[in-house]
């Protein structure tokens, strides 16, 4: 009996793509199910009743919550390719530290940048999220991947910003190359991956999205 894999996603979710783009390095195929976020379906408030967000992953009727999580369960699933987290328990402990790190500080960081009506906030948004993607590319130092030479864990995490970083950069005023060119080259290194990107949203259309949510905000 097939597996019955759906994603409960929105489209512009860098979170979301995490989980698309670890499926697709599976190979798996899968059942994509768009939310609307103002109006949640009630199938996503049956399998998430705590946090009512996505992403969710639901296998064979089983919902798993928490993008990161449910990136590692695939990988724990689906065993057979392309492993994410390395089989050493120091080496997988670092993964989860780092990817741990991306979400606890580069999401809460850019919303300073793109959704903030105060200069200065905005302005200190842009410094710390500089910061962070340099001590990442310190992180990266010079390997193809975070995992070293093979994509993994870390990657998954933070390559789905990247489609955000037009955006980041378009409201902050800064070039991300400019700042972090390793990371910069790191990104498209990411992209020449067919898991990548086809999972990725495009960049100006970001753009757009978070312009009419501006717009709509009272910001623009």
């Amino acid at each position: 009996m097939a597996d019955e894999i759906v994603l409960l996603s929105t489209w512009p979710s860098m979170f979301s793509m995490r989980v698309r783009v670890a499926l697709a390095e599976k190979g798996l195929k899968y059942e994509y199910r768009e939310e609307d976020l103002q109006n949640k379906s009630p199938l996503l408030l049956k399998m998430n009743p705590v946090q009512k967000k996505i992403p969710v992953l639901i296998h064979n009727g089983k919902p798993i919550c928490e993008s990161m999580i449910i990136v590692e369960y695939i990988d724990e699933v689906w065993n057979h390719k392309s492993p994410l987290l390395p089989t050493d328990p120091y080496k997988r402990a670092e993964a989860r530290f780092w990817a741990d790190y991306v979400d606890k500080k580069l999401f809460d960081i850019g919303k300073k940048i793109i959704w903030s009506t105060k200069g200065e906030e905005q302005e200190t948004g842009k410094k710390e999220f500089i910061e962070c993607l340099k001590l990442l590319e310190g992180e990266l130092r010079d390997n193809p991947y975070f995992g070293g030479e093979n994509y993994g864990f870390v990657d998954v995490s933070l390559v789905t910003f990247s489609c955000w970083f037009h955006t980041y950069e378009s409201y902050g005023n800064f070039s991300i190359e400019t700042e972090c060119p390793k990371l910069i080259a790191w990104t498209k290194r990411c992209l020449e991956k067919e898991s990548v990107s086809s999972s990725l949203a495009d960049p100006h259309k970001i753009h757009d999205f978070a312009s009419g949510m501006r717009k709509r905000l009272g910001i623009e």
